[in-house]
C-alpha cells in the first residue's frame, strides 16, 4: 500500500498536453480548462499547432500542444514553463520537455514508447529520459493497453477506442489536481449529445484515468490543489477564443446598430475560425460568404457597407497584401467596412500557426496613396468583444475601414469571459442622410464631425454614385482638380484624426513615479503585465502603458510619455510601434525589445532584460 500522499496548496499551475495532432490534446486541454474555470480558478490558455495539415503519426514536426495556467487570483498568461507535461509519445516528450520547469511531473503513455516510436522521434538510445538528461518525476502509465481493456466489450472498433487515451490522460491530471471528474462528465455528454455511446466510452476512460491515479497515487509522492481566492463579478461565464469573440462583438454591434451583419472572407489560418463561427448563427440575420479569394471577400464586404449592412472582411497577414485595393475603395469612398487582422508568422506564407505582430506598419501604411485608416489591437482573448465592438461602432459612425488587429495567440488561446450586458454598451449611430436633405444632398455633403452623412440604396431622393476615382467635394462627380485633391485628402485624414474624442485616455498601470515605462500593443498584454508584477515585487519601480488604440493615439500620449526618463518598447516585430512613435512624437527617446519567434513572449526573459536596463546608468 502506498504511503499517504502529501497534497500540497498552489497559488498558481501550469500544465501542458503534448501528443500527435490527433490525440485530442486539444481538447483534454480545453476541458482541463473548463473544469478549472468552473471551479473558480482563473484560466488562460495557449494551444500551439503543427503547421502540417497531419504529419505522419509519431513525427517530431506533427506534435500538437496545449498549454493551460489555472490561478487562485488572476493570471494574464499561459505561464512560461510546465509544472506537468503529458506526452502521448516520444515525439512529444522530445520536442516539448524544454517547456518543463526542473520539478515537473512527466506523464506518458509508456505503450506508446516502442524502438520503433523512439526511432520516429530521432532517438538513439533505448531510454529516451536517459538521453535527454531527465531527472524528473516520470508517471508511466500503460494508456494505450488500458483504454482497450476497459472498452473491450463496448463494441466500439479500435481506432474509436485508440481516440479516447486523451481521456485518460486528463482523468489522470485530474486527479492530480484534486478536479471535480464529474464537471469533465457533464462537459462529454453536451459534446457527444448526437453519439452518446462515444461519450459514454469516454467518460468510462475518463473516470478510468481517474481511478488509476487514485488507486496507485501514480508513482508521485505529492497531489496539488488550487483553490480559488478570486472574488468574481457575479454573472454567467464561459470560457472563450478570441476568434469567437471576436465573432460575438462583431454580432452584438450589429445588433446594437439594428443593422444586418455581412462577412466577406476567404478561409486562411488563423483567422478562418470567426467565418466558422459566423456561418452558425443566420438566425441572427448573420449572412456570410465564403469568397473565392481574398480580394472577392473584400470586394463583396464594399459592396454590403454601401448597401447599408454592417460590413466585416476577416484575414490574416498575407490577406492584408491582397485586400489593400479594395480596403483603398473603402477609404475613398468613406464606406463603413470592418477588416480584421489575425496576425500569424510571415513574411510570404511564412509560419501559418505562429503567432506575431508583424502587420502594424502594413495596415497602417501599406495602401497606395494618402490612406489614413482607424487602427485598433485587441489585448487578450475576451477583450476581442469589446474591440470588435469598437471597431463597428467607429466605422459606423465615422464613415471609415477600421481595421482590427488581433494575432494567433490570443485568437486561439482562451480565458473565462463574464457574459456582457449589451445594455451597457455604448449606442452606434450612423450618421444618416435626414429626410429634408432630398433633392440637395450630395454624396460627400458633410455633418459638423467631418463625416460625410450615409444615404443607403432604397432612399428615395438620394440616389447617387461614388467609386474609386477622386470626387468633388462639393457635388460628388468625378474631379481631377488639385486643391479639390488637397482638400478631400485632409478631410478623410481629419476625420480618423477625431476619432480620438471617442476613444479613452492611455492607462497607466503599475508605479506612478516609474523608473521604467514598458509600452506594448495588442496581444502582449499579459506578458508584460506579468513582468511588470515580477519586477515591482523585487523591489523595482516599474509601469506599463498598454495601447488598444492605435490611429489615432489616445489624446494623452505624448503627456504620458514625456512623463518617464527611460521607456522600453516591447513587441514581437523588428520595433514597428517604436518606429510609428518616434514619428508621432518628436525627440522622444526610446529603448526597444524585439523578438520575432513566432512564439510569445517568455516573461522571465523580459524581466532579465527590463531588469538590465533600469540598471543601466545612462
Amino acid at each position: 500500500m502506498a504511503e499517504e500522499m502529501i497534497v500540497k496548496e498552489l497559488e498558481d499551475v501550469v500544465v501542458r498536453f503534448s501528443g500527435d495532432s490527433g490525440d485530442g490534446m486539444q481538447l483534454a486541454g480545453n476541458m482541463f480548462s473548463n473544469i478549472s474555470a468552473t471551479e473558480g480558478n482563473d484560466i488562460s490558455t495557449f494551444p500551439d499547432y503543427p503547421a502540417d495539415i497531419r504529419a505522419p503519426q509519431g513525427t517530431l514536426t506533427g506534435v500538437s500542444g496545449f498549454q493551460v495556467h489555472i490561478g487562485s487570483d488572476k493570471v494574464y498568461t499561459p505561464g512560461d514553463k510546465c509544472d506537468v507535461l503529458v506526452a502521448m509519445n516520444p515525439a512529444a516528450l522530445k520536442t516539448q520537455y524544454k517547456f518543463c520547469k526542473p520539478q515537473a511531473v512527466i506523464i506518458i503513455d509508456s505503450d506508446s514508447f516502442t524502438p520503433r516510436d523512439l526511432e520516429k522521434a530521432k532517438f538513439t538510445l533505448e531510454n529516451p529520459f536517459s538521453e535527454l538528461g531527465i531527472k524528473n518525476e516520470v508517471v508511466e502509465a500503460a494508456i494505450t493497453t488500458m483504454c482497450k481493456e476497459s472498452l473491450k466489450d463496448s463494441g466500439l472498433d479500435n481506432k474509436t477506442i485508440m481516440r479516447t487515451k486523451n481521456m485518460f490522460a486528463l482523468g489522470l491530471v485530474c486527479w492530480l489536481f484534486h478536479r471535480d471528474i464529474k464537471v469533465g462528465e457533464k462537459l462529454l455528454r453536451e459534446k457527444f449529445a448526437k453519439k452518446p455511446e462515444i461519450a459514454e466510452a469516454n467518460i468510462k476512460v475518463l473516470y478510468d484515468g481517474y481511478h488509476f491515479g487514485e488507486n496507485t497515487h501514480a508513482s508521485v509522492s505529492t497531489s496539488y490543489t488550487v483553490p480559488s481566492k478570486k472574488q468574481k463579478e457575479k454573472g454567467r461565464y464561459m470560457d472563450i477564443n478570441g476568434n469567437k469573440a471576436t465573432a460575438y462583438g462583431l454580432m452584438a454591434a450589429a445588433e446594437k446598430a439594428g443593422l444586418q451583419l455581412y462577412l466577406g472572407s476567404y478561409p486562411i489560418t488563423p483567422a478562418t475560425d470567426i467565418l466558422h463561427e459566423l456561418a452558425k448563427h443566420k438566425s441572427l440575420g448573420v449572412k456570410t460568404v465564403q469568397c473565392e479569394d481574398e480580394i472577392a471577400g473584400c470586394a463583396s464586404a464594399v459592396g454590403a457597407a454601401f448597401a447599408g449592412a454592417l460590413a466585416v472582411t476577416t484575414t490574416s497577414g498575407p490577406g492584408i497584401c491582397l485586400k489593400s485595393e479594395a480596403m483603398n475603395l473603402a477609404v475613398i469612398t468613406e464606406l463603413p467596412l470592418v477588416i480584421v487582422d489575425v496576425q500569424r508568422g510571415g513574411p510570404s506564407t511564412g509560419l501559418p500557426t505562429k503567432s506575431e505582430q508583424t502587420d502594424l506598419l502594413q495596415v497602417l501604411y501599406g495602401r497606395n496613396g494618402e490612406s489614413p485608416m482607424p487602427v485598433i489591437a485587441a489585448t487578450s482573448p475576451t477583450n476581442c468583444f469589446d474591440s470588435a465592438y469598437m471597431a463597428c461602432k467607429i466605422a459606423l459612425e465615422y464613415m471609415t475601414p477600421v481595421v482590427l488587429l488581433t494575432d494567433a495567440y490570443i485568437a486561439n488561446g482562451s480565458a473565462a469571459w463574464r457574459l456582457p450586458d449589451l445594455k451597457e454598451y455604448p449606442s452606434i449611430v450612423p450618421p444618416y442622410v435626414k429626410p429634408e436633405m432630398a433633392g440637395s444632398w450630395t454624396p460627400f455633403q458633410r455633418a459638423e464631425n467631418g463625416v460625410r452623412y450615409w444615404a443607403t440604396p432604397g432612399m428615395e431622393g438620394f440616389m447617387h454614385r461614388i467609386g474609386g476615382l477622386e470626387k468633388s467635394n462639393e457635388n460628388g462627380a468625378i474631379s481631377t482638380e488639385p486643391e479639390n485633391h488637397h482638400l478631400m485628402t485632409q478631410l478623410r485624414a481629419q476625420k480618423v484624426e477625431r476619432i480620438a474624442d471617442i476613444i479613452p485616455d492611455l492607462k497607466v498601470e503599475g508605479e506612478e513615479d516609474a523608473d521604467l515605462l514598458i509600452v506594448g500593443f495588442g496581444g502582449t498584454y499579459g506578458h508584460l503585465h506579468s513582468a511588470m508584477d515580477t519586477l515591482n515585487r523585487s523591489g523595482y519601480k516599474v509601469a506599463l502603458a498598454h495601447f488598444q488604440f492605435i490611429n489615432p493615439l489616445p489624446r494623452n500620449t505624448e503627456e504620458v510619455l514625456r512623463r518617464y526618463k527611460k521607456i522600453v518598447v516591447a513587441e514581437q516585430n523588428m520595433g514597428q510601434l517604436a518606429g510609428y512613435l518616434r514619428m508621432k512624437i518628436e525627440g522622444i527617446r526610446l529603448h526597444q525589445f524585439n523578438q520575432v519567434k513566432g512564439q510569445p513572449f517568455v516573461v522571465q526573459e523580459l524581466v532579465e532584460a527590463f531588469t538590465e536596463l533600469i540598471k543601466n546608468e545612462e
